[in-house]
């Protein structure tokens, strides 16, 4: 009887050539030649009679078969690591990949932490972290979870709360020896306020306050603003620019050292959610499941003093 699995080595070919983008990048993670991984695409295309790839000069693409292919090779690839997980964790121990996706503030502020807690616990799981404020496609850029902000669509994907972010708005020293301290919501209309636009809108962010027992969303005006990095208005700040609106854990250090003041503290109460989430109708490895766990423990979601 023949082997009947003998293509798996060009499947897995195949599912990292999707994930890096291109044969060459895919060679170089597979430690092979991109003519070898060119062999492996076309052997499985041969044996499943059909295209899987569109080949163009600048871009590698999937046909419909391509993405079908994906999905199901994914999904088998990922019981192949759960069923070695589990022999594995009898002995206590956990390894795998998990590539996770995180915005720039959550990325540079939380994560580091919660991250190298897990390293200690489990330091056979290899971490690729992507740090953007875009928004990927779990499933067509193979990541396994991703962090998001706000209030999340009902997009069919599975979520996890890690956590409400407190809001607070401040300035540098120097800005507001010079423009003066807002003592009201309504002064801020002559203070030089430094907005973030939201990528996946284009429009500017309202800011949130909790105006007595009234919950606020205030348009602050667009002078100078900032996209693509939310961590951009808080530089700005920090540098006499205007004032903004930032997370009391990305404020906090700026705060201890001075560079920083906190304006309108009776506007406090108001927060934005980061949330954890994943396809659901992909099996998750059991390092997924275990970082899942370990990044929404609530030990230290507490901003430092």
């Amino acid at each position: 009887m023949g082997r009947r699995f003998d293509h798996l080595g060009d499947a897995e070919a195949f599912v990292v050539v999707v994930e890096q983008g291109s044969l060459t990048a895919a060679a170089i993670a597979l430690g092979t030649t991109p003519s070898v991984i060119s062999r492996a695409i076309a052997r499985l295309e041969t044996r499943l009679g059909n295209q899987l790839l569109r080949r163009t000069t600048r871009r590698l693409g999937l046909t419909e078969a391509g993405q079908l292919y994906l999905e199901q090779a994914r999904a088998a690839f990922a019981l192949f690591d759960d069923a070695e997980r589990a022999v594995q964790g009898r002995a206590g121990t956990l390894a795998g990949r998990v590539r996770l996706s995180v915005p720039t503030t959550y990325g540079h502020y939380r994560l580091p932490e919660k991250l190298a807690r897990f390293a200690r616990e489990h330091p056979q799981v290899r971490i690729e972290l992507n740090i953007s404020n875009r928004n990927v496609d779990l499933v067509a850029e193979g990541f396994d979870l991703a962090i998001r902000l706000g209030v999340l669509p009902d997009s069919g994907l599975a979520a996890r709360r890690l956590e409400d972010a407190a809001l607070c708005v401040v300035a540098a020293p120097d800005y507001l020896r010079r423009a003066g301290v807002p003592a009201r919501r309504e002064d801020l209309a002559e203070h030089a306020c430094i907005p973030f636009v939201m990528p996946s809108s284009g429009r500017i962010a309202p800011w949130l306050f909790r105006d007595g027992e009234a919950d606020v969303e205030w348009m602050p005006p667009d002078r100078l603003s900032v996209s693509d990095d939310v961590l951009g208005v808080v530089s700005l700040a920090a540098g006499g620019a205007g004032i903004c609106q930032t997370y009391d854990f990305i404020a906090a250090e700026y705060l201890r050292q001075g560079r920083l003041v906190e304006v309108l503290p009776q506007l406090r109460g108001r927060s934005r959610p980061f949330s954890l989430i994943y396809a659901p109708h992909r099996r998750l490895s059991a390092a997924s499941r275990a970082l899942i766990d370990s990044l929404a423990r609530e030990d230290d979601t507490s901003p430092a003093d």
